[in-house]
This record gives C-alpha cells, sequence and structure tokens, in this order.
C-alpha cells in the first residue's frame, strides 16, 4: 500500500480552488465590464481586470490539475475538478452575496466528505500508456465532434440538443484528462529542440488540444441553448465518470488493496460527483444574480449587461475543468 505523495494531492486541491474561483471572478469582471462605458477605453479594461484574472487562474487550475494527473488516478482527479463547484459555492455566497440554502450546504459537506474518501483510499502511480490509447483518443476526438454535428442538426426547441452538447462538453473534457494522464513528457536528452519536437508531434498532446478545443465550443454552444444547472450537470456526470472508467480498466488506475478500500472510494466518487451535481446551479454565479443596472453606454453599439453576460457564458468554462 502506498500513501500518496503530498505534491500531488496538493496540486489537485489547487485545481479545485483555482477553477472555482476562476468562475467567480469572471462573474465578477462580466458585471464591471457592463457597468463601464467603453469610453476612454483604459477605464474598460481596467474594470475587466478580474475577468482577466480569471481567464488565468483557469490556466494554473488545468497546469496543477496535469501535476496530479503525473501521480494521482483519474477518479480522483476529474472528481476534484468537478467539485470545484463547490468552491464556486461558497465564494459566490461570501463575495456575489448568494446566499447558500440548507440542501446546498449540505451537498458542500457531502463534496468534502467525498474528496477525503477519493484521496484517502487512491492508489498513487503513474499512468500506463497501452498503444490502444492513443487510438481511443483519436477516435473519441471524432465522436465528440460528430455529436456537435447532430446536436446542431437538432431542432433548437428540443432538448435533446441541449444534453448532447453538453455530453459532448463532459467528453472533451475527459479526453483532456485521459490524454494528460498518459502523456509522455520527453526527456533531458536531445535538448529543448528535441524535447519540443517530441512533445508537439506526439498524437496525444494534439488529440489533447483537439479535445479542448471542442469540448469548450460545445459547453459554449450548449449555454446559448438552455439552462447552465442543466448543462453542468451532464457535463460534470460525463466528464468524471467515463474518464474514471477509462483509467481503471486500461491506464492502470488502482484503489488501495482490500475490499475496505473499494467501497471508500466507490462511496466516495458518488458522493463527491452527486453532491457536484446537485451544486451545479452554481455553475454559472452570473445566472443567479440577476443583471445589475447598467451605466449608459458611450455610444449606441456598446454592449448593456445581458449581451456582456452572453459573452461571459460562452467563454467561462474554457478548459473546466482542465
Amino acid at each position: 500500500m502506498t500513501t500518496a505523495p503530498t505534491l500531488p494531492l496538493l496540486a489537485v486541491v489547487l485545481s479545485a480552488l483555482a477553477y472555482g474561483s476562476a468562475t467567480v471572478l469572471q462573474a465578477v469582471g462580466v458585471r464591471a465590464l457592463a457597468r463601464t462605458p467603453r469610453r476612454p477605453l483604459g477605464a474598460w479594461l481596467t474594470a475587466g481586470r478580474w475577468y482577466v484574472v480569471g481567464l488565468v487562474l483557469d490556466l494554473g487550475g488545468f497546469l496543477a490539475s496535469v501535476v496530479a494527473l503525473r501521480t494521482l488516478p483519474l477518479f480522483v482527479v476529474e472528481s476534484a475538478v468537478a467539485s470545484s463547484v463547490a468552491v464556486t459555492a461558497v465564494l459566490s455566497s461570501l463575495v456575489l452575496g448568494q446566499r447558500l440554502v440548507a440542501r446546498e450546504r449540505l451537498m458542500l459537506l457531502v463534496v468534502l466528505v467525498g474528496l477525503v474518501g477519493l484521496a484517502v483510499g487512491a492508489e498513487p502511480g503513474p499512468g500506463l500508456r497501452p498503444p490502444a490509447v492513443t487510438t481511443l483518443l483519436v477516435a473519441s476526438v471524432l465522436v465528440v465532434a460528430a455529436l456537435v454535428v447532430v446536436a446542431l442538426r437538432a431542432p433548437r426547441e428540443r432538448r435533446v440538443g441541449l444534453v448532447v452538447l453538453s455530453a459532448a462538453a463532459g467528453l472533451g473534457f475527459g479526453g483532456v484528462g485521459v490524454a494528460a494522464r498518459v502523456l509522455v513528457w520527453p526527456t533531458a536528452e536531445g535538448g529543448v529542440a528535441g524535447q519540443v519536437a517530441h512533445l508537439v508531434t506526439d498524437p496525444v498532446l494534439l488529440a489533447l488540444v483537439a479535445h479542448g478545443i471542442l469540448a469548450t465550443v460545445a459547453y459554449a454552444l450548449a449555454l446559448e441553448r438552455g439552462s447552465a444547472t442543466t448543462i453542468a450537470a451532464v457535463t460534470f456526470a460525463v466528464e468524471t465518470v467515463v474518464p474514471s472508467a477509462v483509467g481503471l480498466v486500461w491506464l492502470g488506475d488502482a484503489v488501495r488493496p482490500g475490499g475496505g478500500w473499494v467501497a471508500v472510494v466507490t462511496l466516495g466518487f458518488a458522493a463527491t460527483l452527486g453532491g457536484a451535481v446537485g451544486l451545479a446551479g452554481r455553475a454559472e454565479p452570473a445566472d443567479a444574480t440577476g443583471p445589475a443596472a447598467p451605466i449608459a453606454p458611450a455610444d449606441p453599439a456598446e454592449p448593456t449587461e445581458p449581451e456582456a453576460s452572453a459573452a461571459h457564458r460562452a467563454t467561462q468554462r474554457a478548459p473546466r475543468r482542465h
């Protein structure tokens, strides 16, 4: 039995904190932008500084999750990333004044208990990279792209398009996690040029980028069609369950030996995912706060609060999650 090292556990916690904080800061930033005239440009850009900080935190969360995935199983990291909605819920209460109801406070406790169970029950170790996983990742890119096309052909008034886009986003974000888990980092041999050449020609890295782009597009398109709560719930479920199953079946992810630990991890996984889905309504704090009264724009073409919020929703979850 191996105890999970401190650095990967710290990285996965930082990833959840970064993603959850980014969502709130982006909401704060877009509300500030909506209240500020575009002219002078300097004042408008300054008003949106928190949105930029949120994007930086998104990138930091992704990098932290990559560090964690070098050692921790996918079922731990993906669950922790999904649990970032709990961070969003707490910060929305503190920063945006959104009151947490009793059910949401219970979900926060459920997520916390679930994460502890996953952390203590997981067996750390590097991910395996069987030849089939590269083919699987490339095929997954095609599947996600096909789902997006199918969803766009569905009538907008039908819910099926929304669900398919949300599932496509979940598969895309999950594909990013799987690719990061099996990506082979080049050694120092061959110099910097050789290392860069090795990375950029690795089909796994290309699949990672493709999954990330498709997931972001699918999530943005889904947000244009329906409620952030429904979209987040479907996306959380798919991006957590599918890569976790892939890790356990093909990549050597494991639970500590003993039937008791299997039960702990199973319950922890169910609790974390269930709690995250239960908090899915907090995935888009701007929706819950409602529009703020906008300042009159400097010219007729200037965006109002609803327009700015739509732009925010279309870009908010650029990598969430990885």
